[in-house]
């Protein structure tokens, strides 16, 4: 952002309302005062990012200083004030504040060097709280004068001996200069009185001077005044971008733009369909139409931030149009637009130069968009109303509901099967419970495919009774991904005991389930629950095996994505009117003799004529492909910015840069060090390294260049909330938002998106830059605030070209109540078909969950996917059980390269993977806590054994040496030494094997 914010500026004080320095007013009192940045720095945790620089001219002991520091903070008189002589930094105790407000502060204090420099800091803070998330607190008012001192100063106040030389903020990025010096009430007061008879006025501003305070006028219009025409200088191809500032005098209703066509005087023409306003109109993350009410309440200020798309054969010259400005029942205000196009061609439509906030541009993109199928999916395809995809089909029945849904993954998880695997009892149903008790019957018009292409597939259905009808509409997707829209409407008042939708599964498919109150692990025979949205994240849950499971997610038409990652109680989920229904609904599931009924029930409901329900639901089909080992022994990820050459050395071969660093050290925002940031990944690509990068959404770094932009567009980027945290955040942005991450280090402040939003669409495009200029191989997230439509957009630019795209997402055990007691794989399912790796380890306990919970949240495996481990270093037995490792160099006390090297010496590509939980596994243990997984190749098989016995014990191999295809005779078992895994040892056959609690080992047969 210093690309726009000069380090000096300046402007000169009349008697009243002098001219300021670049058109810029000043205050009154006769001197010349400036807006640095101070040299030298100072410490701003302790006397805050702003002061005074005063020269103290006079005699004796008491020096007296009128600063018209025109302040934007609230309530300034309850903040305190330091004076430190400049020559020694020492603090002077002997201060009496005559009187301090938004405008100026008439301060005295002892000058104890006499004659010279002193710095008067008017913002001291300190950050308590933890240190990535800081309380800034703004120190309270002190008195430390001596009261001789005190006593000192004349009672009519001594005469002012001090001149204010500058006004200096600690560096650039934290200076107030021009838009956030206010004017004073006096200037606001004049000039409502020039204009008293119109309702708003319009301030037209530069792109580079974003409009940030929406309660007080800058200072800078003050001079200026309102205007009705704006002029600005733009490139062939490029999105040149400009503010209209509306100042409200009285409310101002709904405000629409409309622009002409930009004409030449030679009659070129800029068509008025390229121009357009990110605050009324645009596209949609979902690439449906934005529409905004843009309102402004008397007495405040609105940023309309508008943009040309100049084509890239536009001729050079100067074009010249009209924007009327409409408020709804009020007078329209043209503005004339005059834009000089150059003769320079845009680089890449001047997206490479954000500062100028040509990217704003990215806030309506539709890229990739289109439902093209991902690897390794394949195309959809339809035959008798039955829909296959990879390794799955689903049978519609005439209502629209499927009659049966069908998985043909291998236990192993390894690859396809010709064998089906049936994952329900019986049709899916809805039961809508008359008051006599009986079922409402329905007459059905039978289904009709209304689209089918190659990545989805949609269909609708409608059913009537006398008293209701029942229109279904829903799609498939090549990924499993199925949504319903349930519409039910009352023809005729009817009181109903329950609506209800009934799962029946297949006991075999049932086996695991989380959600709903459970973690990870074995499904209970029996449950109940209710919703309690104020408190959990929870509106379903996935039940299933490794090779063959549901999840389902109850919704309705009002539904919007909570926040996550100790958010959701900050905006968490709206409650069903359709299933919640004032909270007498619930889900129960059982076990009867031959199914899993998962009953989800809305209660008791009377409906009047034309009142409309909506029982929306998704499923999502599991897995999502074939586990793909090979990929997990090959692809092995250090986690942190370092020389590559040491990286290599460790035998990694893919880097994920976090954030806070040199190449990336603003939170999600990864392109203001972009030139460092490739010049890394070139050398990397030359070592034979990949490089993926921390960007996610979910909160965004202050020094994002388009903050202002963005705040201009209320709370559609930004979630309101309580504000407070670091103090730039309180300084600049004010209030109504949610202080998020913070490193201390860069002082680098981010603040919590909305959740579902347009920054999604520039998300995308910011990802797709990266990889075309960039180079990145793909992203490391770290949970994510987007839904599954932006995974499938972020998979295809990351894809594209032929780049690798790796994807590999943390999470933070969100089971908790800060997080809605949601378990980490049920909020990500929808975006696992997209993932390359997991690493759901924070807070994450190795030690004390069961195997199930490692299945089922940690492993990925019943999902098609392979993780890593943690927290603390996770647990290296248990966790080959299931492939992992823990990722270098997260955990000095467990590093991966000893397991690194048993994997090359053994030669793990191309093994296959049979886990403990597959029936016929070929090894086995006689302890049933004991747990064996195999990775079998011809002639030789490892096997990986974990415990989770409660104490030390021995076990036995049991051992199909038929399925190994290894002759008994002649096999040896050995354990071979791994550094702080296990010492070497060979075993006979048969022979009694001692594990440890908690640990296991690693065996060689041959």
């Amino acid at each position: 952002m210093s690309n726009y914010r000069p380090t000096m500026l300046s402007f000169t004080k009349g008697l009243v309302m002098a001219a300021w320095l670049l058109g810029i007013p000043v205050f009154s009192a006769a001197q010349e005062v400036k807006y640095t940045v101070g040299k030298p720095t100072w410490m701003a945790d302790s006397l805050g990012n702003h002061r005074a620089a005063v020269a103290f001219n006079g005699n004796g002991n008491i020096a007296r200083v009128l600063i018209p520091w025109r302040r934007r903070d609230e309530s300034p008189e309850k903040k305190r004030i330091i004076v430190q002589d400049a020559k020694t930094g020492q603090k002077i105790t002997n201060v009496a504040v005559i009187s301090i407000n938004r405008e100026q502060g008439d301060i005295c204090f002892e000058p104890v060097s006499g004659k010279g420099h002193y710095y008067i800091y008017y913002l001291p803070y300190k950050n308590e709280g933890s240190s990535n998330y800081p309380k800034g607190i703004y120190q309270a008012p002190e008195n430390t004068a001596d009261q001789k001192w005190l006593s000192a100063i004349p009672t009519g106040r001594p005469k002012y001996n001090v001149t204010v030389k500058e006004l200096q903020a600690i560096d650039t990025f934290n200076s107030f200069y021009p838009m956030e010096v206010i004017a004073t009430a006096a200037e606001t007061k004049q000039l409502q009185q020039q204009h008293k008879d119109v309702a708003y006025l319009v301030f037209p501003e530069d792109r580079l001077l974003p409009i940030k305070m929406t309660d007080d006028l800058p200072a800078k219009w003050i001079r200026k005044g309102p205007q009705q025409s704006f002029s600005g200088k733009a490139d062939k191809g490029e999105y040149y971008a400009f503010q209209l500032g509306i100042y409200a005098l009285k409310a101002v209703p709904e405000i629409t733009l409309s622009f002409s066509d930009l004409k030449s005087a030679d009659g070129k023409v800029i068509p008025a369909k390229a121009l357009d306003c990110i605050n009324t109109s645009g596209v949609k993350y979902d690439a449906t139409p934005f529409a905004n009410k843009v309102t402004v309440p008397a007495g405040k200020i609105q940023a309309l931030w508008c943009g040309v798309n100049v084509p890239d054969n536009a001729a050079a010259g100067i074009y010249k149009g009209t924007v009327m400005i409409k408020p709804t029942g009020m007078p329209a205000v043209p503005v004339e637009l005059s834009i000089t196009v150059t003769d320079k061609q845009a680089v890449n439509g001047g997206v490479n130069e954000p500062w100028k906030q040509t990217r704003l541009k990215w806030l309506n993109s539709t890229l990739a968009q289109q439902n093209e199928v991902i690897a390794p999916y394949l195309p959809l395809e339809l035959k008798d109303h039955v829909i296959s995809l990879l390794g799955r089909k689903v049978f519609l029945n005439p209502d629209g509901f499927p009659a049966q849904i069908q998985t043909f993954f291998t236990p192993e998880m390894t690859s396809l099967s010709t064998q089906a695997k049936d994952l329900l009892a019986a049709p899916m149903h809805f039961h809508f419970v008359s008051a006599t008790g009986k079922d409402v019957t329905w007459r059905n018009t039978g289904l009709n495919i209304t689209t089918q292409d190659s990545g989805k597939i949609s269909w609708q259905s409608a059913s009537t009774s006398p008293e209701l009808q029942m229109e279904v509409r829903a799609s498939l997707e090549f990924d499993g991904f199925m949504d319903y829209t349930v519409k039910v409407t009352a023809l005729q008042e009817v009181h109903l005991k329950d609506i209800s939708m009934h799962i029946p599964l297949q006991q075999a498919a049932s086996k695991y389930m989380m959600g709903l109150n459970q973690k990870g692990g074995y499904r209970p025979e029996q449950l109940s629950w209710k919703w309690d949205v104020a408190n959990k994240n929870q509106d379903g849950a996935w039940i299933g095996d490794v090779n063959g499971g549901l999840q389902f997610s109850l919704r309705d038409e009002q539904y919007v994505r909570p926040l996550n990652t100790n958010f959701y109680l900050q905006k968490p989920l709206l409650l069903p009117a359709s299933w919640g229904n004032n909270n007498k609904g619930g889900i129960t599931i059982g076990a009867g003799e031959s199914a899993i009924l998962v009953n989800s029930y809305s209660g008791e409901k009377t409906l009047q004529q034309g009142d409309t329900l909506y029982f929306n639901f998704h499923l999502i089909i599991t897995p999502f492909h074939p586990v793909n080992t090979d990929f997990q022994w090959a692809n092995r990820f250090y986690h942190r910015y370092n020389s590559l050459d040491s990286i290599k050395a460790t035998g990694a071969t893919v880097v994920n840069i976090h954030h806070a660093n040199a190449i990336n050290p603003w939170i999600n925002y990864p392109f203001i060090e972009h030139a460092r940031m490739k010049s890394y990944i070139d050398e990397a690509h030359q070592k034979g390294l990949k490089v993926k990068i921390y960007n996610t959404v979910r909160e965004v770094s202050n020094h994002a260049y388009e903050t202002f932009a963005l705040r201009s567009l209320g709370s559609e980027i930004y979630t309101p909330g309580k504000g407070g945290g670091y103090s730039w955040l309180q300084e600049h942005i004010g209030k109504n938002y949610l202080a998020a991450w913070f490193v201390p280090d860069i002082k680098d402040a981010a603040i919590i998106n909305s959740g579902m939003s347009r920054w999604h669409n520039y998300y995308v495009e910011g990802m797709n830059w990266l990889v075309q200029n960039v180079g990145i191989d793909g992203i490391y997230l770290d949970d994510v605030a987007f839904d599954r439509v932006t995974m499938k957009r972020i998979k295809r630019v990351l894809t594209k070209d032929g780049h690798p795209g790796i994807i590999d997402l943390h999470s933070a055990n969100q089971y908790n109540n800060r997080d809605g007691y949601i378990n980490s794989a049920m909020l990500y399912m929808e975006h696992f078909p997209y993932l390359n790796r997991l690493w759901f380890g924070e807070y994450f306990d190795y030690e004390k969950n069961d195997p199930a919970f490692y299945l089922t949240e940690v492993s990925g495996i019943p999902f098609g996917l392979m993780g890593e481990m943690l927290q603390d270093g996770g647990n290296p037995w248990r966790g080959m059980v299931y492939g992992m490792t823990n990722r270098l160099p997260w955990s000095d006390d467990a590093d991966p390269r000893p397991i690194w090297k048993v994997w090359d010496e053994f030669g793990m590509q191309g093994t296959q993977m049979v886990g403990y939980w597959v029936a016929d596994n070929p090894v086995k243990t006689d302890h049933p806590q004991v747990l064996a997984t195999i990775y079998k190749k011809p002639g030789a098989v490892l096997v990986s054994i974990a415990s989770w016995a409660a104490t030390d014990t021995h076990v036995k191999l049991q051992i199909d040496w038929k399925a190994l295809g290894i002759n008994p005779a002649t096999a040896t078992i050995t354990a071979p030494e791994v550094d702080r895994f296990q010492t070497g040892a060979v075993y006979e056959k048969g022979g009694a094997i001692p594990v440890e609690k908690n640990k296991g080992k690693l065996l060689l047969i041959k």
